[in-house]
C-alpha cells in the first residue's frame, strides 16, 4: 500500500516568535523522507496558535477558514498527483496557486507579489489591507524590480534611495515599503523561487522605535477636551481620544476593551489584559476621566472602524485650532507622554504600555517638554 503524504500546519518553525515578535503558519508537507513548507501568509502572536488553529484574535474565524480552504486544497492537489503516479512536493505551491509548473517560468517578481498581497490581506482590517494596496501601486510604478532576476542588493538600494527622495523618514520607508517587499522575498525563498535575501546585506534602517513626536502637550490635549463640537459623532470621537489618551490604549487592544474584566485593588478600578499585536501584558488604573466616558456610555464604548475614527480625529483637531496629522497612535503617544511628564516611574509606564522593557519606552516615549524640564532645573 502506498503511503500518503503528510500534510499539517507548523507554527513559527525557526523559533523567531519570541519577546513579542509575530511567527508565520507554513503548511508542511512530508513524503518520502522530504519535507516541503509552503507559507501562508498568516502571521499571528504565540497566544493566538492553539492545537494547530488560530484562537484568541478578532479575525480568528476568518484566518482559520482561509487555512482550512488551503488544506483541503492541499489534499486534493496531493491525490491528484498519487492518481497520476508522480509526487513532485516542488510543484505543490504552483498547484496551490492555480497554474501549472510549466507557467512558473513566466511569472515575474511583481506577479508573486500580487498574489501574496491578496493572502495576506485576506481578514485584515481594511486600513491593513490599503496598506498593502498603497505598497503594490509604489512598486508598480516604480517598477526597478519585475522578474526575480532583478531582487539584488542593488536594487534594493535603488529603492530606498527614491524613498528617500519623496523625504519619507526611516520608519515611514521601512514599515510601509521595506518591510512588505522584505516579507515578499521569504515567501519566494521559503517556496523555493528565490536563493537569498538581498536585506541581509543592505543596512536599511527601520527605526523600529520612532514616531516619538506624534504627541499632544498638555496644553493641545486641553483644547481637544475642552472644545465645542458641532455634531454627535464628533463628541463621540472626542471621547474616544480622551478615554485612549487616559489609558494609553492601541486602537486594537481599545476595540477588545471589555468592562466585564475590570477589577477593584486598593480601592481604585484596574484594567488588565494582554497586547493584540505583542502578547505583552499591561496594566493601568482606570482614571476619573475615563470612567466619566464609560459611564457615558453605559460602559459600551461608542467604537467605529479605524479608517473612519482617524478621519474624524483630523476633524477635531480643525476643531480644536490644533495643526497636527491627529491619529489614533496619537492618544497612546499622548497619555505616555503626559504620565512620564508627570514624574511616573519609567517602569510603571512601561507597564501601562505593555512593553517588554523600559528601553522601548524610553526609545519611544520619552520627551521631556521644555516646561517640565525648566521645572525640574529649577528645583535644583
Amino acid at each position: 500500500m502506498t503511503q500518503l503524504p503528510l500534510l499539517k500546519y507548523v507554527y513559527d518553525r525557526r523559533g523567531r516568535a519570541k519577546a513579542g515578535k509575530q511567527g508565520s503558519v507554513e503548511l508542511e508537507i512530508y513524503w518520502n523522507g522530504s519535507r516541503k513548507y509552503i507559507t501562508t501568509g498568516v502571521r499571528i502572536a504565540p497566544k493566538n496558535w492553539r492545537r494547530g488553529q488560530v484562537s484568541g484574535c478578532l479575525d480568528a474565524l476568518e484566518l482559520n477558514a482561509a487555512l482550512d480552504a488551503l488544506m483541503s486544497k492541499a489534499r486534493r492537489a496531493v491525490q491528484e498527483m498519487m492518481d497520476g503516479g508522480v509526487v513532485e512536493l516542488g510543484a505543490l505551491a504552483s498547484i496551490l496557486r492555480g497554474r501549472p509548473r510549466c507557467e512558473e517560468q513566466h511569472r515575474t517578481f511583481v506577479d508573486y507579489c500580487r498574489e501574496r498581497v491578496e493572502v495576506r490581506k485576506y481578514g485584515k482590517r481594511v486600513d491593513s489591507q490599503e496598506r498593502y494596496d498603497r505598497f503594490m501601486r509604489f512598486f508598480v510604478a516604480w517598477g526597478g524590480i519585475v522578474d526575480f532576476g532583478d531582487v539584488t542588493e542593488a536594487n534594493i538600494i535603488e529603492m530606498d534611495k527614491v524613498l528617500c527622495a519623496r523625504g519619507l523618514k526611516d520608519s515611514s520607508k521601512w514599515n510601509n515599503y521595506h518591510r512588505f517587499l522584505n516579507s515578499f522575498v521569504l515567501d519566494a525563498i521559503g517556496e523555493g523561487l528565490l536563493r537569498r535575501n538581498p536585506y541581509k546585506q543592505v543596512r536599511i534602517d527601520k527605526a523600529k522605535h520612532g514616531g516619538g513626536d506624534k504627541y499632544l502637550t498638555p496644553k493641545e490635549f486641553k483644547l481637544i477636551e475642552r472644545v465645542k463640537l458641532p455634531t454627535e459623532s464628533l463628541r463621540r470621537v472626542r471621547d474616544l481620544f480622551v478615554f485612549q489618551t487616559y489609558t494609553c490604549l492601541s486602537y486594537t487592544d481599545l476595540a477588545e476593551f471589555d468592562i466585564e474584566q475590570v477589577r477593584k485593588v486598593s480601592g481604585r478600578k484596574v484594567y488588565a489584559g494582554h497586547r493584540a499585536k505583542t502578547g505583552q501584558e499591561y496594566v493601568f488604573v482606570l482614571l476619573e476621566p475615563a470612567l466619566r466616558v464609560l459611564e457615558r456610555y453605559g460602559g459600551v464604548l461608542p467604537l467605529i472602524s479605524n479608517v473612519k475614527y482617524n478621519q474624524y480625529l483630523k476633524a477635531l483637531a480643525q476643531h480644536a485650532g490644533i495643526d497636527k496629522p491627529l491619529s489614533s497612535h496619537w492618544a497612546r503617544h499622548t497619555g505616555a507622554t503626559l504620565l512620564l511628564n508627570k514624574g511616573v516611574n519609567m517602569e510603571v509606564v512601561a507597564k501601562v504600555l505593555g512593553h517588554s522593557s523600559t528601553k522601548i519606552t524610553r526609545e519611544v516615549y520619552a520627551k521631556l517638554l521644555d516646561e517640565t524640564v525648566v521645572k525640574a532645573m529649577a528645583r535644583l
